[in-house]
């Protein structure tokens, strides 16, 4: 039986999803953009952007009782895969070897404008 992950510690969905499932042992959680879920704006820097991704991946864990270790595998969407080197940077500051596994792809456009977005997969 699945059950619908929903909290206060990340943006709600601005479409018609839900912000997370689990479903037999794995959370499956919708891709986050850089919206603060405290004042619901999100910055146009890229960078700010992703500091606020990452602070809302933290929000969807930490209300399932997770942290960034329980993360199996992340899918990146950039607008311009040239900020590629920005997301590894970020990476080795957020993770820690073993890191998760990682698709990267370059999207036309992303949700509400946003520069980046990222969906994980925990376990």
């Amino acid at each position: 039986m699945k059950e619908i992950i929903k909290t206060n510690l990340a943006p709600e969905a601005v479409g018609t999803y839900s912000q997370g499932v689990k479903f037999n042992g794995v959370y499956y959680f919708s891709g986050q953009i850089g919206i603060n879920p405290e004042t619901n704006v999100m910055s146009e820097s890229f960078d700010e952007q992703l500091a606020q991704i990452m602070k809302n991946i933290d929000g969807l864990l930490k209300s399932q009782n997770l942290t960034r270790e329980n993360i199996l595998k992340t899918t990146i969407f950039l607008q311009d895969l040239g900020d590629f080197d920005k997301v590894n940077k970020t990476y080795i500051e957020y993770f820690s070897e073993p890191y998760p596994a990682r698709s990267c792809v370059q999207a036309a456009a992303l949700p509400k404008g946003a520069l980046v977005e990222i969906e994980v997969i925990a376990g």
